[in-house]
């Protein structure tokens, strides 16, 4: 969908440059004098200032967010390494609880990045999905009943490590419930065809004007998927590699 959409706005900037050149041969003389095209080249200047500003601003803010959400996830698999450390530690009773852990661990695995990356659905990354798991974890740890100080110890731990994961799992769903703001996006979109048009008023037709706006019509576009793709870190062609989670992984369970 994000490369149909960026795909298409690289199209229109394309035309609207297009149309540019052709407006330009069709005004008459005085609407292309030496006046007249110093006042089209401030505004162009001014509107190419503010979509470098925008757009730039906005693949930074896009890129903050890819490493927001990979921080989360690397913070999650650590937690999730201290949690099967604390119940290995309480004792052998635990043992069912950790290996049942791993297992919901690797369909996470499989759903994000395995064979049913495929199948993923934006509905399995927000918050109703993992709150029955989350219940059953509170439950579990709570359901201890530690005889010794160090039993206790490692009770309160895991206790402790639990309440971190579910406010990482939680905070990564709900940042990723609206990561674009779409009026902005149109808005620096229509600034990309007006100026697009600009350059046309300002150019002659030739191949390779025309070139160039093919060219800054990739820009555009591509820079809109940036901003797409680094906004879906899950899902994207930008995805999160699962380094850590592997990592993690491996760890547990042993």
């Amino acid at each position: 969908m994000e490369t149909v959409i960026c795909v298409g706005i690289a199209a229109l900037a394309f035309g609207f440059g297009v149309a540019g050149l052709y407006l330009q041969k069709l005004l008459p003389d005085h609407h292309t004098s030496d006046r007249s095209r110093d006042m089209i080249g401030a505004i162009v200047g001014l509107i190419s200032l503010l979509l470098a500003l925008v757009l730039g601003t906005l693949v930074g803010s896009s890129y903050v967010f890819y490493s927001t959400q990979k921080s989360e996830l690397e913070t999650f698999a650590s937690r999730a390494i201290q949690l099967d450390l604390a119940l290995a530690e309480y004792g052998p009773e635990t043992t069912p609880a950790r290996v049942r852990m791993k297992q919901t661990l690797e369909v996470i695995y499989d759903t994000f990045w395995g064979k049913n990356a495929g199948r993923l659905t934006p509905e399995s990354l927000t918050v109703a999905p993992v709150i029955p798991h989350l219940k059953q974890m509170d439950e579990y740890i709570a359901g201890l009943t530690p005889q010794t100080p160090m039993q206790r110890q490692f009770a309160s731990a895991a206790s402790v490590h639990a309440s971190l994961i579910e406010q990482t799992r939680l905070l990564i769903s709900l940042q990723l419930a609206s990561p674009v703001s779409w009026p902005l996006v149109v808005i620096v979109v229509s600034w990309a065809l007006i100026l697009f048009l600009g350059y046309g008023l300002l150019s002659r037709v030739n191949s390779t004007t025309v070139m160039a706006l093919g060219f800054g019509a990739f820009a555009v576009g591509s820079a809109v998927f940036l901003v797409l793709e680094l906004s879906a870190p899950f899902t994207g062609f930008c995805r999160i590699p699962p380094g850590a989670f592997e990592q993690m992984l491996a760890a547990i369970g042993t």
